[in-house]
């Protein structure tokens, strides 16, 4: 408080020789115990309690008066008891004891201060060695603060909590027994008057509070009484009572100065502290009492409740005001100040962070506007994202996102404006709708930092998805920055990064709970099909950071090379639809992935038709240049969005599995999609074997379903009406007359809702049903794939009546064999699959080679009969173009050299080691393909054939072709890594070889793949390294070392970091084994 001093500074002849041990003796001497408290009788221990008090004052004046050497203490106590301004003399026992308390820790604190004043450490010696600092001569020790402590309790219960008024802060009866027993020895009736003490010992205990040991003694137990008195004596309304004599009732300058101090100590204390001794006393418990109305009137009064809930406002109101607030609540709640051991549960506490986000989300009375406190408090509530303690952050996070949620909930557009856009303003300054000032434009800026993104992604990430609130406003905040957030997840794909995972589950999260209209649209700008979402701006670009982070720069110059700024943009695309891909295969559940998949084939089916009904006029009809050109841009962007359309479909039919149809509308939906493309084609007269395979798989499914396979309702039946008018179609128009009849019947079966069904229905659900994978196991129809044996099962009773001529339609008999059992194919069957292996249409000849692998592979006695001819087979189709081909002609070579290698594997070696007059360079690496697998399939048994493979990929090293020569390395270094202690022989050769590649190659691939080779090597040998390549170790050493040193490559400069990596482990190994603890255990007979 700011009233006079109770005392004058005292002489300093007497602080000499009063020291602070006399003054705490003295106080020990009043708390010294006395009487028999053993006693159960509840008056028995008022009297015990009143002796004692008693008999330690009158102990206490005895020493003064007789004890010569306290005779200063005396004099010190005497003149501030002089200056004091209240009576230490009382009827009542209790404040005659409290008085003389008082005046001892004002004699203790005048003490300490001129202690302290007189203190003068000296200058340290810098010569000498550092040593603790002198200690203060008024420093408490231990044991002398728990003194003080015990001293200022009493002070607290006997001179503050007896004089509070009822619900005015915690009951003394409710405290501790001993609080119960001093309640009802205080006599509120004697002199002075109870507020004139409270007065007195509030005032006291502040003036004590000025010195800084006292202070934090006093504050750290008894804030929580003190604010309670303080609030009683300057704001309680008044009451008039004549009774009262004018030395009895407080000054309206005591009463200010009273509401002064609050506001004083409130904003001294720890903050905290100063919410939580509020909450307590603006919610003060009832006393105990079986009375509901001695319950109610023992409740804070109103004045109290509305004067914390003022003196909280302002709490919060100040800068950290919002930590402050959530301290006091949650360190209340028993987590501490750090996290502490409940914190765990604190956060796992829904109920009181729902009452912390009301608190805050509540405009005061005492702010201007809720928008000016919104502006105030906003900033802080995103702070408490950013805590950097974890158990703690814990807590701060849980509450700030149920706040956030909140805040939207009642104030939207202020919530918006003040913690959703600087919470997404790092992104948005990034976009292309975005204005990037001049200044900021120079090649290399940083316009977004590291940790300013990756701050932003993880906010987001726990608002959006840890909070997992789909409101609508928060939803369509974040639709303007899907796109950036997808570029930011391909980017994150290309290295490691911590926010990886982040960008995906906010993708993720927000792609599921959005409406399916509005997700679609979103995947459409991923995919870049849908230009007018907003993106990452044009001249800006992702850059990894030193952290593990990302940060956005400007783009650098742009190269002049056309043709590496096309590879660029082609390669980005590519890796953005694999990632969206990616990203689809967790969508698949919800049904957004089956939904997406429909509408790429709808896309398709209209870019076909606007295609075959685009009219492209010649040169001469355009009025200018201008025109031309800009109807040449249209044109190209047609054409690209259609590549864009099907490099979709392809990633979705590669990515997707079986259960990407999750409900009747969506397979229901593509089969219709599927009938209007066959519908467009056959209006163009425009029939392929590709589009009647897929409408006889389409057709199929339908069949399926109708058949059984799926139990329909009455409302599938509805959504199945849809596909009558174009079965009708299909069925008066499409020139095959199973597909004719087939549609006709699925016609009749949808409108009778599966009471009339015919055979041919009946037939296509069993041969979908019965289509089987390579292994012989029933696999889900799979709307993507162009098999054709659903095909050939339609077409079977076609052929049998009328025996068309062999087309790539009807050739379907190298899949109908797939579903006889092993050891059971004819003669006949295995003709008709080696004509169709010569097959000019595609799938009929993939499929015929993909037949014959797997007869190899079971070992059919027929097919391995024919080993000349399959081996022919196989090698004329490694010269295919179409992958699907060569890659089954890979796979047959392969498998048939595991059979018979000894006869195979020679003509391979003669094939892969003749030069380009006899063979193209595409077929030597595909014949060097299937030797790797051959190599890999032979394992251990390979070191029988090491000298041909061995003396063939040497002589591949020194061919001018750098692919054969990259491809020769790629193969030796698979066959050196399964050879081991074989290796022997031949590894001086071996060694030299590699190095003179690695250090004298002109082409970058082959030097990479010698390096490879040496990886390989290391890798396959492990431990036995040492053995094996213990000649040449030194020498590969050396190598590494040479290419990390000065190889230009980056790439090539990686392998040699990872196989000085893997040979260091080697010889750390080696050097130093490790220890196992073996105890070995042996049973006696």
């Amino acid at each position: 408080m700011a009233a006079s001093r109770p005392a004058a500074a005292a002489p300093s002849g007497v602080l000499k020789i009063c020291g602070l041990e006399q003054i705490l003796e003295a106080l020990k001497l009043l708390l010294s115990p006395g009487g028999s408290g053993s006693s159960s009788l509840q008056n028995t221990k008022h009297d015990v309690l009143l002796e004692t008090l008693k008999s330690n004052l009158s102990a206490l004046e005895a020493k003064l008066l007789k004890d010569a050497q306290w005779e200063n203490l005396k004099a010190l106590r005497d003149q501030i008891a002089n200056q004091a301004e209240w009576p230490q003399s009382s009827n009542g026992i209790t404040w005659s004891f409290t008085s003389q308390t008082l005046l001892l820790l004002l004699c203790l604190k005048e003490i300490m201060t001129r202690l302290s004043a007189d203190f003068n450490p000296g200058k340290p010696n810098p010569r000498t060695a550092e040593a603790a600092p002198a200690l203060s001569p008024d420093t408490l020790s231990v044991s002398q603060q728990k003194t003080v402590q015990s001293v200022l309790q009493f002070v607290v219960t006997l001179g503050v909590c007896p004089y509070l008024m009822p619900g005015v802060g915690v009951p003394l009866r409710d405290r501790t027994e001993f609080g119960a027993v001093v309640q009802d020895v205080v006599r509120l009736e004697a002199a002075p008057h109870a507020t004139r003490r409270l007065y007195i010992c509030c005032r006291v205990l502040l003036d004590l509070a000025q010195h800084a040991s006292l202070g934090s003694l006093i504050f750290c137990r008894h804030f929580g009484d003190i604010a309670a008195g303080l609030c009683q004596l300057g704001f309680c309304p008044t009451k008039r009572k004549p009774a009262v004599t004018v030395e009895e009732v407080l000054t309206e300058e005591e009463r200010t100065l009273s509401r002064r101090a609050l506001r004083d100590i409130l904003d001294q204390v720890y903050q905290p502290l100063a919410v939580r001794e509020l909450l307590i006393l603006q919610g003060g418990p009832p006393q105990s009492s079986t009375d509901v109305k001695t319950q109610l009137r023992c409740r804070s009064p109103a004045w109290l409740r509305r004067l914390c809930g003022q003196l909280l406002s302002e709490r919060l109101m100040r800068p950290n005001g919002v930590q402050a607030v959530v301290r006091g609540i949650l360190e209340g709640a028993g987590a501490g100040a750090a996290g502490g051991s409940d914190a765990e549960a604190t956060a796992a506490d829904w109920r009181k962070c729902d009452l912390i986000a009301k608190i805050l989300a509540s405009c005061p009375q005492q702010s201007l506007s809720p928008e000016s406190y919104y502006k105030d408090i906003c900033p802080q509530i995103l702070d408490l994202f950013h805590l950097q303690d974890k158990l703690t952050a814990r807590q701060f996070q849980r509450v700030a996102t149920t706040t956030f949620i909140t805040m939207f909930r009642e104030r939207p557009d202020l919530a918006a404006q003040y913690l959703l856009q600087p919470m997404l303003a790092p992104l948005q300054r990034c976009l292309n709708t975005a204005e990037i000032p001049e200044s900021d434009m120079a090649p290399g800026t940083v316009l977004v930092t590291e940790e300013e993104l990756s701050r932003c992604v993880e906010d987001v990430f726990k608002v959006y998805v840890v909070a997992n609130e789909p409101l609508p406003v928060l939803l369509d905040s974040l639709l303007p920055l899907l796109r950036v957030f997808f570029s930011l997840f391909c980017f994150t794909q290309q290295s490691v990064s911590h926010i990886r995972s982040l960008c995906q589950e906010i993708l993720l999260w927000i792609l599921v709970k959005l409406e399916r209209k509005k997700a679609i649209a979103s995947l459409k700008g991923f995919s870049g099909l849908d230009k007018a979402v907003p993106a990452l701006h044009p001249q800006c670009q992702f850059r990894a950071a030193t952290h593990g982070g990302i940060v956005i720069t400007v783009k650098e110059a742009i190269s002049d090379d056309e043709d590496e700024a096309l590879y660029q943009k082609v390669s980005s695309e590519q890796s953005q639809m694999e990632h969206l891909g990616d990203l689809l295969l967790h969508c698949q559940q919800c049904g957004l992935a089956g939904d997406f998949f429909i509408f790429c084939l709808k896309e398709l089916a209209c870019l076909l038709e606007d295609s075959e009904a685009e009219f492209t006029p010649k040169p001469s009809c355009y009025a200018s240049l201008l025109e031309l050109e800009q109807h040449q841009t249209l044109l190209i962007e047609d054409q690209e969005r259609k590549l864009l359309v099907l490099q979709l479909l392809a990633v979705l039919c590669e990515r997707m599995s079986e259960q990407i149809f999750t409900h009747i509308t969506q397979v229901v939906d593509f089969v219709a999609a599927t009938l209007q493309r066959a519908c467009a084609g056959l209006a163009h007269e425009a029939e392929s074997t590709v589009g009647s395979q897929t409408l006889s798989m389409s057709m199929g499914l339908v069949a399926v379903m109708l058949g059984g396979a799926v139990q329909l309702k009455s409302s599938d039946f509805a959504v199945l009406k849809q596909l009558l008018p174009l079965l009708e179609k299909v069925s008066n128009t499409y020139p095959n007359p199973v597909i004719q009849e087939l549609a006709a019947d699925l016609r009749i079966t949808i409108s009778t809702h599966g009471a009339f069904s015919t055979e041919a229905v009946s037939t296509a659900a069993q041969s979908t049903l019965n289509k089987k994978d390579p292994e012989g196991n029933i696999e889900e129809q799979r709307p993507t794939s162009h098999d054709t044996s659903t095909e050939g099962a339609q077409n079977r009773p076609e052929q049998e009546e009328q025996k068309p001529p062999r087309t790539g339609q009807g050739s379907s008999e190298p899949c109908t064999a797939t579903s006889q059992p092993p050891g059971n194919i004819t003669t006949e069957q295995l003709r008709e699959v080696l004509l169709s292996a010569c097959d000019p249409q595609v799938p009929t000849r993939a499929a015929a080679l993909r037949t014959l692998s797997r007869w190899v592979e079971q070992r059919e006695a027929r097919a391995l009969e024919e080993q000349k001819k399959l081996l022919q087979i196989f090698l004329e189709n490694l010269e295919h173009e179409d992958s699907f081909v060569y890659l089954s002609a890979i796979q047959g070579v392969a498998l048939l050299s595991d059979v018979y290698p000894e006869e195979i594997l020679v003509d391979l070696l003669f094939k892969y080691d003749s030069g380009k007059d006899k063979h193209t360079p595409e077929t030597r690496m595909k014949v060097g393909e299937v030797l790797m697998r051959v190599v890999r399939a032979l394992g251990d048994m390979v070191s029988k054939y090491q000298e041909p493979l061995i003396h063939t990929f040497l002589r591949g090293v020194k061919d001018p072709d750098a692919a054969h020569r990259a491809s020769s390395l790629s193969n030796l270094g698979e066959l050196c890594q399964r050879l081991h202690f074989l290796l022997g022989p031949v590894v001086h050769e071996v060694t030299a070889c590699l190095i003179a590649v690695a250090k004298t190659d002109t082409d970058v691939q082959v030097r990479r793949a010698a390096i490879h080779v040496v990886v390989l090597l290391l890798r396959g040998l492990s431990q036995q390294a040492t053995e094996v390549l213990s000649d040449v170790l030194k020498d590969l050493y050396h190598l590494l070392k040479h290419v990390v040193r000065l190889e230009p490559d980056d790439v090539a400069k990686l392998h040699a970091q990872l196989a000085l990596e893997e040979l260091d482990e080697i010889m750390r190994n080696f050097l130093f084994p490790p220890q196992k603890l073996e105890k070995k255990i042996v049973v006696l007979p």
